[in-house]
């Protein structure tokens, strides 16, 4: 582990894994970390092989506690505004990627670490995991992005009853309410199985991905009438392209498809 490089990266048959490298630290936010990610954000951004992203961590105790409180007890005011801010412009990419995203929760996810996670357009969470957002608790309010994606996906009601209260969930608590999409046998790698649950994303048709995760995102901020006329306009991207012809030759032909996102 190393704060120059404190993300490690590799890519598998189309996947780019971003594994947070802070064990000592519980795998926590540090404004290296923050500046790191968006770097790593660029870089797959423009990489056409890139079909999935997965974002994870190194061991089995944490995730990501959060912010590096050791690094922001020498913070001023100004200075916590600031980190705030990369929040948005350094993670932010993980919210548009024109591509899935998906966070392979490995330990605890506490703060701005549970917050990582719902940037990602789904969860899969080690079976021993812990889930909550407790800064109310230290008298704050999640600052990026919890009170405003937590509610987005598992409703208003129960959002509040978490921030406010400052609940911390299991695995299996946080799956029932639809916070994480799946548990990971217990005795199983959560990365290996997040790999092996999202093959099918990364052998898809890469068009029709992004088209569905643009009209899904887009449905939170117009009306029924609007986001259904954005869905025949993404829709209608998909039509025009190559890999629809590919995917009707592949089942004529009872063969698995082959997509090339053209």
């Amino acid at each position: 582990m190393s704060d120059e490089r404190p993300i490690a990266f590799e890519q598998r048959d189309g996947v780019a894994i971003l594994r947070i490298d802070r064990p000592d630290r519980l795998n926590s936010l540090s404004r290296s970390t923050l500046l790191e990610f968006g770097r790593l954000g660029k870089r797959v951004l423009g990489d056409p092989s890139v079909r999935a992203v997965v974002v994870t961590a190194t061991g089995e105790r944490a995730f990501c506690a959060g912010a590096d409180l050791k690094e922001r007890k020498g913070m001023s005011e100004n200075d916590v505004r600031a980190q705030l801010g990369l929040y948005r412009s350094e993670l932010g990419w993980l919210d548009t990627a024109p591509f899935p995203v998906v966070a392979a929760i490995n330990g605890v996810a506490l703060g701005g670490g549970l917050e990582l996670a719902l940037l990602c357009d789904m969860r899969v969470a080690a079976s021993h995991v812990k889930l909550g957002l407790p800064e109310v608790s230290i008298g704050i309010i999640p600052g990026a992005g919890g009170t405003q994606r937590l509610p987005r996906i598992v409703g208003e009601a129960r959002a509040k009853e978490l921030i406010l209260m400052g609940t911390r969930l299991t695995a299996a608590e946080a799956h029932a309410i639809g916070l994480v999409n799946r548990v990971t046998p217990e005795g199983t790698n959560v990365l290996d199985d997040t790999l092996e649950w999202i093959a099918p994303l990364a052998s898809g048709a890469p068009i029709a991905q992004r088209a569905a995760l643009h009209a899904i995102d887009a449905s939170f901020d117009v009306s029924l009438p609007h986001g259904l006329e954005l869905e025949r306009s993404f829709y209608d991207e998909c039509l025009r392209s190559t890999d629809r012809v590919e995917a009707l030759n592949a089942f004529a032909e009872k063969r698995k498809p082959r997509f090339t996102g053209k």
